[in-house]
Formats: C-alpha cells, sequence, structure tokens
C-alpha cells in the first residue's frame, strides 16, 4: 500500500475493522517514511462466473437493469429497484463465495422480484427459467395463486358472490 501523501510503499496497519455489514474492511495505516496517518477501505470483489466460463465482476446496476426490463409499465419505483439490488447483493456475499456461477444471482433475484410485484416476477421468470409454453405460465401462476391463499385465505374466496344471510 502506497502513502498517498509521500508515495512509499513501507505502510503499517494500525487497526482493522469490518465495515459495510462485512462488504468491506477498514483498515487504519501509518506511512513509515513520512509518519502520517490514512485510512484504506478494501471491498471484498465478487465474482460472477458465467455459462461460457468467463467471468466478470459483479454489477449491481446490471442486475437492476435486467429487473427494471421485466419491470416496465409497472408501478415500481427506482427506489424499490435500488433496495431490489441491494437484497441481491447482500444474499450474494452472505453466500461466503468470492465466485457466484451467473445462475444465482438470477436465484437471488428471483424471491425479491416476487414479494415486489408478481407480474414483473413472472415476465423475469419467464426469460430466467426458459419458459416453453403457456403451461409453464399457467404453473407459475397457479404456484403464486396457492402462495396467496395460503398467506391470505380470504384472497382464495375473491371473486366468488357472497352467501344471502337467510332470516
Amino acid at each position: 500500500m502506497h502513502c498517498p501523501f509521500c508515495r512509499n510503499s513501507d505502510t503499517r496497519v494500525l487497526d482493522s475493522r469490518v465495515a459495510e455489514d462485512g462488504g468491506a474492511i477498514r483498515r487504519r495505516r501509518t506511512c513509515q517514511a513520512c509518519d502520517r496517518r490514512f485510512t484504506t477501505v478494501e471491498h471484498i470483489q465478487l465474482t460472477v462466473v458465467k455459462k461460457s466460463g468467463a467471468a466478470e465482476a459483479f454489477n449491481r446496476d446490471k442486475v437492476v437493469a435486467g429487473v427494471r426490463k421485466a419491470c416496465t409499465g409497472r408501478p415500481v419505483s427506482d427506489d424499490d429497484l435500488a433496495m431490489l439490488g441491494q437484497t441481491v447483493e447482500n444474499t450474494l456475499r452472505a453466500a461466503g463465495s468470492a465466485e457466484i456461477p451467473a445462475v444465482e444471482v438470477g436465484l437471488a433475484v428471483l424471491e425479491p422480484l416476487r414479494a415486489l410485484d408478481q407480474v414483473a416476477y413472472l415476465r423475469f421468470a419467464s426469460v430466467y427459467k426458459s419458459f416453453s409454453s403457456v403451461d409453464d405460465f399457467a404453473d407459475e401462476v397457479a404456484a403464486l395463486m396457492a402462495e396467496r391463499a395460503d398467506l391470505d385465505p380470504d384472497a382464495s374466496h375473491a371473486g366468488e358472490p357472497a352467501e344471502a344471510n337467510s332470516p
């Protein structure tokens, strides 16, 4: 590590702390030549390994851009997308691996997107899961409907006529 003041390469670490919820390490350093102190922050770099074997740095903006396409015309704000991107990154970092297969990135997107907007989820899932027929859509919609019925029993009766009370 070079000193930012005198460019000397002989620096010493005085203190190290975990920062940004485990996504970085903050180090307090001192230069052996000029005796000045400075702080460095080391970020853990996530690498995405594609199906082809090529590797590239994880880019949260790229994830958000892909999800934004699925959210076209939906009531999803830029803040919602930013939060989803952060959630995906946190999920991937929590896995504890520096190299993540691209398929894991897609899987990390599905659950928070399902909670955010089910129509956008279906759009994203149709591409990500390579739906090949209407039956694939129907199966996914049925799973969403069953999930909603489990969470809200009254939702399963929506659209049914109310029973008339007899006197």
